[in-house]
C-alpha cells in the first residue's frame, strides 16, 4: 500500500491519499479545493491512477475538491449516505466496504460533529488505520454546536465505535492546529483532556458548552458548496 498524509494550511486539513501497489488505483479521503493540482501531481508521479474521493462528512470550514477532481481525472465521488449530498456517484454507509485496488476500508456511524459523520477503518498486515474526521482529534475533538451536532452523541461514538479499536490502531484526524501528525485509539483512550481517561459524558457535554467558539469562516459558502459536491456554481450554470 502506498500512503501519504497531506496537509492544506488554510483550513488545517489532512487529506489523505491510499493507494493500492497492485492494482494502481488510489482514493482521496477529505479532499480539499485549493490542493487538487497538488494531490494529482502526486498521483501521477507515484503511478496511481485516482479512483475515488471519500467524505468524512459535510465540512464547514473548505470546500471539497471532490468534484473538481472527478473533471479532472474521471475519479468517482463518494459521500456518507446521510449527508443528502447531491451529484455524487455513490454513497457511504456503515456495513458496506468500500473497496480501492486490493484494499478495503470499512465505514464507521461516528454521528455528533455532525449528523453525516463517517470515520474510515483500513486493516492491513503492518497497521490498522482509523481515519477519524471531525469525531475525534489529536487531543480534542470536533466541534457539536452545528450541523445537527450533538456532543452527548459524539461521545458514544468515539467511546463505541473508536475507542472499541485496538489500543495499537493509529489515529489519523482531519484536522491538526499543532502541528501533530498521528495518535492511537490507546494515547487518545488515556490522554485525550475531552474524551479520555474517565470522563463522563456528563463532563464531556459539559466542556463541549463551554467552548463559545466563533463560526467557521467559510461555513456559509462550504456547507452549501459540499452538500452539491463542490460544484455548485458549475451545476447551476449548466441547468440554466
Amino acid at each position: 500500500m502506498l500512503f501519504r498524509q497531506l496537509f492544506e494550511p488554510g483550513s488545517s486539513t489532512y487529506t489523505y491519499l491510499l493507494g493500492c501497489e497492485e492494482t494502481g488505483e488510489a482514493a482521496l479521503i477529505d479532499p480539499v479545493l485549493e490542493t487538487v493540482e497538488r494531490d494529482l501531481d502526486l498521483i501521477r508521479t507515484l503511478g496511481l491512477k485516482l479512483a475515488c474521493t471519500l467524505e468524512t462528512h459535510i465540512h464547514a470550514d473548505h470546500v471539497t475538491g471532490a468534484g473538481r477532481l472527478r473533471a479532472l481525472a474521471g475519479s468517482r465521488a463518494g459521500f456518507p449516505e446521510a449527508s443528502g449530498a447531491d451529484f455524487v456517484d455513490f454513497t457511504i454507509q456503515e456495513g458496506e466496504p468500500v473497496r480501492i485496488g486490493g484494499m478495503q476500508l470499512r465505514p464507521l456511524y461516528t454521528p455528533g460533529h455532525t449528523d453525516d459523520h463517517h470515520a474510515y477503518l483500513l486493516e492491513s498486515e503492518s497497521a490498522a488505520r482509523v481515519f477519524t474526521g471531525d469525531a475525534l482529534l489529536i487531543e480534542g475533538c470536533g466541534r457539536t454546536d452545528f450541523q445537527n451536532g450533538d456532543a452527548a452523541t459524539l461521545y458514544r461514538s468515539v467511546h463505541d465505535k473508536i475507542f472499541g479499536l485496538a489500543s495499537e490502531t493509529l489515529v489519523y484526524p482531519a484536522h491538526d492546529y499543532n502541528q501533530r501528525f498521528v495518535s492511537s485509539v490507546g494515547q487518545e483512550k488515556a490522554r485525550n483532556p475531552r474524551l479520555g481517561g474517565d470522563k463522563s459524558a456528563d463532563e464531556f457535554v459539559a466542556i463541549m458548552a463551554g467552548l463559545n467558539l466563533p463560526r467557521p469562516k467559510k461555513m456559509d459558502l462550504a456547507v452549501p458548496a459540499n452538500r452539491a459536491c463542490g460544484e455548485v456554481s458549475e451545476r447551476l450554470s449548466a441547468s440554466e
